[in-house]
């Protein structure tokens, strides 16, 4: 007997959710969330998800009621009496806390792993994490592909010949690494120095960009403070152009005006996120029939293998 599968998303995801359940052929499932007067909310879902294999969708990106959300969701089904329960996190939130890297602060992204598990899932589907080791901080399955699967194509359609790979930060160069030995181009690093998050207090770069077209490639864009100051320090330092690839456009603050006067050329994002507004630089590539293909491989127990270009 082919089993049953339901495909749930939640508030912030509602626009990707709808479109990964139309490429996997069938419609979400029904669900809904009452808000009370103090700002409390309940979710219900409006059909039965008995001995199912639910799909829930939501990037957990701020306020942290998209998180409540999601956990309340994963509790209903649970109780609903699901045969198995997939969180698909496109944009996993809070992974920036990824380690306690002064005294007296939380590991959030292991918090958060945590009250997943807690709450009711299977396994877990997401894209770019903030650092590859938070796959560890779960003890359920974690299938973790990667944007290179739609951004390495995409370079290739340009003049590879001019082209070179950059990290933004000293933390992303393991990335941008992956980037240019599988193109085949040269390598260059912008290392720059914070006072605190959000605050940059020097940068300098690292290799020869002289002539070429640069591409920074990096797994999230906040304020577009980091970014934009590269995309300048490398003109300054005589990039013929510069433009970037970047997973999760969080684009949070000054993010869209700083781009917009920058001197990126085009910016390339996944729609892990929904822009909440349109910038005439940035190009946004479609992730749902990755997911959706990824869901189906799982459902019937097939590799996934061919979704990795290559290991970020």
């Amino acid at each position: 007997m082919a089993r049953r599968v339901k495909i749930l998303s939640c508030s912030s995801s509602r626009f990707l959710a709808e479109k990964i359940a139309n490429s996997y052929g069938q419609p979400l499932a029904k669900c809904e969330l009452q808000k009370f007067s103090d700002g409390e909310f309940q979710v219900s879902v409006n059909e039965t998800v008995r001995g199912c294999d639910v799909f829930i969708v939501q990037s957990t990106i701020p306020p942290s009621d998209n998180l409540m959300e999601l956990l309340l969701l994963i509790d209903a089904v649970k109780r609903a009496s699901a045969r198995r329960i997939i969180a698909v996190v496109p944009y996993f939130g809070w992974a920036r806390q990824d380690r306690k890297d002064q005294p007296r602060v939380a590991i959030g992204a292991k918090l958060v792993a945590n009250l997943l598990e807690t709450a009711g899932i299977d396994r877990v589907m997401t894209m770019d994490f903030h650092a590859d080791q938070i796959q560890g901080f779960f003890e359920v399955p974690v299938d973790h592909l990667f944007a290179s699967t739609l951004f390495a194509p995409y370079l290739q359609t340009k003049d590879l010949s001019n082209l070179v790979i950059a990290a933004p930060d000293a933390g992303g160069s393991k990335r941008a690494n992956a980037y240019s030995k599988f193109l085949d181009v040269d390598l260059a690093l912008c290392y720059k120095q914070r006072k605190k998050a959000n605050v940059i207090e020097n940068m300098t770069i690292i290799g020869d960009v002289e002539g070429k077209d640069v591409v920074i490639i990096d797994d999230m864009i906040d304020t577009a403070g980091t970014l934009t100051k590269s995309a300048q320090l490398f003109i300054d330092n005589g990039a013929k152009s510069v433009s970037a690839c970047c997973t999760h456009p969080i684009l949070s603050g000054p993010a869209h005006e700083r781009i917009e006067k920058s001197v990126l050329k085009e910016l390339v994002v996944t729609n892990t996120i929904q822009l909440k507004k349109q910038n005439s630089k940035i190009k946004v590539l479609e992730i749902a029939d990755l997911f959706s293909d990824v869901m189906k491989q799982h459902i019937n127990y097939k590799s996934i293998s061919k979704h990795f270009v290559f290991a970020n």
